[in-house]
């Protein structure tokens, strides 16, 4: 499959997560995000699981544990505590700052070099999803601030080293186990913090239905293919991808206006998504060998 499709395929999975605003929102019961968090990841861990049948062994159960903590755990419970404590606008410009994250922790842990390209694109891109979505009623929490960006350097953290420990399992076992793993660490801290569900309707078990199936194993498993035949710096690029979805569902969807300013910001976003992999395809890191 050439380089190309290997993009577009993995754009897909940040694309439908640009979904996950408005489906939390407009179906799922509010005041439960840990738990609706672990049931999107540990059910579609579970299915992946039972359809690949294909458990780590005891060499990769560290590793495992700490790429579903990075990827889910912490990173899920991060990005809700910025949420709540900040305008989705700004927590969404702070979760941008993730691909110069994911630049300065590939040189670190990969050896990838540092491009000047690359670095311009995840600029560009940082100010387009500002354009896009920061209003003028923004504010500085502290707590929120650095939940925002502890969430954005758990997830570059988790791109990077999912990238450096390639299992001999395909991407939909490698989805499994970290969706698994996250659900897990996650469900015994939304037993403690938070009370029980209310009884779910049919509108609420089906936003679960799309987060769980769709948003979470169809998606990862696009993502972590895309991890293991891309460079990191690619792949977070195309991570911007989900605030351009959340205004486009937003205006489509709810009638939200979308004015001049956000349009500017969605055409730099896209712009800068297009340099980014240009910049990583003219000079591509080596890919690294699997950790058996």
């Amino acid at each position: 499959m050439s380089r190309q499709s290997d993009i577009l395929l993995t754009a897909l999975a940040p694309a439908i997560w640009g979904s996950t605003y408005i489906v939390t929102t407009e179906a799922l019961p509010l005041g439960y995000p840990i738990t609706l968090a672990v049931l999107r990841a540990l059910p579609a861990g579970l299915l992946l699981l039972l359809l690949t049948r294909n458990l780590p062994n005891r060499d990769w159960l560290g590793r495992v544990l700490v790429l579903g903590a990075l990827n889910f755990a912490v990173f899920w419970t991060l990005l809700f505590v910025a949420a709540y404590r900040l305008p989705g606008g700004l927590a969404a410009t702070l979760g941008a700052l993730q691909p110069l994250m994911v630049i300065a922790l590939s040189f670190g842990f990969l050896g990838t070099p540092i491009r000047a390209a690359a670095v311009l694109a995840a600029l560009a891109g940082l100010g387009g999803v500002a354009l896009l979505v920061l209003g003028p009623e923004a504010r500085l929490d502290p707590i929120g601030v650095a939940a925002g960006l502890g969430g954005a350097a758990s997830m570059a953290a988790g791109t990077v080293l999912s990238r450096r420990w390639q299992p001999p399992v395909s991407p939909l076992n490698f989805a499994g186990w970290q969706l698994t793993a996250g659900g897990l660490i996650l469900a015994p801290v939304a037993l403690m913090f938070e009370p029980s569900l209310p009884p779910l309707s049919a509108l609420n078990l089906s936003g679960l239905v799309w987060l769980g199936v769709i948003g979470a194993a169809g998606t990862y498993v696009l993502w972590f293919r895309g991890i293991a035949r891309l460079d990191p710096g690619t792949v977070s690029m195309l991570g911007m991808m989900s605030p351009v979805t959340a205004v486009g569902l937003g205006w489509l969807w709810l009638g939200q206006a979308l004015t001049p300013v956000q349009a500017i910001g969605a055409v730099v976003v896209l712009s800068a998504v297009w340099l980014g992999q240009a910049a990583n395809r003219t000079r591509p890191s080596p890919k690294p060998r699997p950790v058996y």
